[in-house]
């Protein structure tokens, strides 16, 4: 099964609920190129947007080009489902790939929430799966090593793709580079590398092609601690 939508996985939702998302997401899509900003830090913000393919992240960057990812946004996921709470945007969005996103206005989903009680729990998971994601990424860079961070990052993006149902078995669509994953981790590319290439020699995973293996989930998992109650699963229907 594939979702178009994060929301579409709320396990509570009704075919008539997701056929009214639907509805909402056909209206107005955009297709964006690979390393452009779909929203940038400080720009006041227009549209709820919709990953409905390709890959983004949310960044910062200091004047001085540095760069940090705070979070990856992937298929299905929601970008900022209320905008009209802040006046601009203290960070950027930013295409990883070309990505295909719905533009949805605002008040649009705003009353749809209105009109059924279970896609505004809808919208309050979704929230609460970013919230913790951004909590388990601090976590992971205040306390996590650098082997520790890097398979953390590989078993969040599995699990999240496997529930939009974008897995084949262990494997997934991984179009990070190598600095990309520096950026999210706050490493060096050259101990990115290094670390990638230990998690190969330990047979835990393979990478290459824009494909990532999970050869060894437990082993994986069990190297990075990572349990996957912060993405909330449990409210979402199984993908298989």
């Amino acid at each position: 099964m594939r979702y178009r939508s994060r929301l579409h996985a709320f396990s509570e939702l009704t075919d008539a609920d997701r056929t009214a998302i639907d509805a909402l997401l056909d209206q107005r899509q955009r297709v964006i190129a690979p390393r452009r900003d779909v929203v940038a830090e400080g720009e006041v913000p227009r549209f709820v947007h919709v990953v409905l393919d390709g890959w983004a992240c949310r960044y910062r960057q200091l004047s001085d080009g540095r760069r940090q990812l705070l979070s990856l946004l992937l298929p299905g996921d929601l970008i900022d489902p209320y905008p009209q709470a802040v006046a601009r945007s203290d960070h950027a969005v930013g295409t990883i790939t070309t990505m295909t996103v719905a533009e949805v206005a605002p008040d649009a989903l705003a009353a749809l929430g209105r009109e059924s009680a279970t896609i505004a729990r809808a919208l309050w998971w979704n929230n609460h799966v970013a919230m913790g994601t951004q909590r388990e990424w601090i976590a992971s860079l205040g306390l996590r090593s650098a082997r520790e961070r890097i398979a953390l990052l590989f078993c969040e993006v599995y699990f999240r793709l496997r529930t939009s149902g974008r897995c084949m078995g262990r494997a997934c669509e991984f179009p990070l580079t190598q600095a990309d994953l520096a950026e999210a981790t706050g490493l060096t590319p050259v101990h990115v590398n290094r670390m990638v290439q230990e998690l190969r020699r330990d047979g835990l995973i393979a990478w290459g092609g824009r494909t990532l293996t999970i050869l060894d989930l437990d082993a994986l998992c069990g190297v990075a601690s990572f349990t996957p109650a912060y993405l909330h699963l449990d409210r979402a229907v199984s993908a298989g």
